[in-house]
């Protein structure tokens, strides 16, 4: 069935090609797939053309905005899972991870407030322990999160993402709650104001949607006791709601940890909301497929080490 070449035979499928059918499976999207996979869509295309004509079939077959499989691509889903998770295996079994001469990248996904708490921390450590090897902070929407961790695009995720079950492995690491932040000298807010007082100032209102952070939460209680006309700003990032609250008269509300951080790197005070914002666990998340992986283990001990509070 697959093509031959000069010689007589038959072409071999690699595993990269493999990766691509498994990705099309779940994501059915070449859109999807390519960001998966950390490659161009072109160049999927181009992938996806020799594999059809490897297999003597269109394997997905375009229907509205959906790649759907055919039943020769459905028939190979288990396989290729089986042949993909053996290699994972034989990878972990066979290559050692010593942090020491490693040059390894390890990828992360997070929210800038994690980023911010834990990144000085995390580089410092990096620094005395494993002096090679190198972090990148990564950002996607939640569609893709766990796709990333399962196919190892992403190491780690950190934060409070709920919605993270299927295949995904858990471990808290500390308990926060929402504390608000404005500039010295407020000219009318006191460090425990009235729901009032708080209600009537302006407010940046840092938006988290899309992320599947714990956030979002916070996010719909903040809108709900504070008029509309009172938002000043919406942003994505925590760290420029704060700084523009050092500049104005301006409320923002984050998580504890991040606002303790920023409130003495920006030197501002700290204001309890009188509101029933909820608290939250941060932990982080893996994927079952590299629970054993000695690198992902080295990498989840050390931040479990750095940043647990024992409770």
């Amino acid at each position: 069935m697959g093509s031959s070449n000069l010689n007589g035979q038959a072409d071999q499928l690699d595993l990269y090609q493999l990766q691509v059918i498994d990705v099309l499976l779940r994501e059915q999207s070449l859109t999807k797939a390519a960001l998966v996979l950390n490659t161009t869509q072109p160049a999927l295309s181009k992938t996806l053309a020799r594999l059809r004509s490897y297999f003597d079939d269109p394997l997905f077959i375009r229907v509205s905005l959906s790649m759907e499989p055919t039943p020769k691509a459905q028939s190979l889903a288990v396989p290729i899972r089986l042949i993909l998770d053996e290699m994972q295996m034989l990878r972990c079994a066979q290559v050692p991870f010593d942090p020491r001469t490693s040059d390894r990248s390890f990828s992360f996904f997070a929210v800038d407030a994690a980023m911010v708490v834990m990144l000085p921390a995390l580089v410092k450590a990096l620094h005395s322990q494993a002096p090679a090897v190198r972090l990148r902070a990564v950002q996607l929407d939640e569609d893709h999160l766990h796709a990333w961790l399962k196919s190892g695009k992403v190491d780690l995720a950190i934060g409070y993402y709920p919605a993270l079950t299927q295949g995904i492995r858990r471990q808290r690491l500390y308990s926060a709650v929402h504390l608000s932040l404005v500039r010295k000298g407020h000219p009318r807010l006191s460090t425990q104001p009235s729901l009032e007082a708080f209600a009537a100032e302006q407010h940046v209102l840092v938006s988290a949607s899309g992320t599947g952070h714990g956030i979002e939460v916070a996010e719909h209680v903040l809108e709900a006791a504070i008029p509309a006309s009172h938002f000043t700003v919406r942003v994505p990032s925590f760290t420029a709601a704060a700084v523009v609250a050092k500049h104005t008269d301006a409320v923002v509300t984050l998580p504890s940890p991040l606002a303790e951080v920023l409130a003495r790197e920006l030197d501002l005070d700290v204001v309890k909301p009188p509101l029933r914002l909820p608290g939250f666990e941060v932990a982080q998340y893996w994927h079952e497929r590299f629970h054993r992986e000695p690198g992902n283990q080295w990498f989840r001990a050390l931040i479990h080490q750095r940043f647990c509070d024992s409770a």
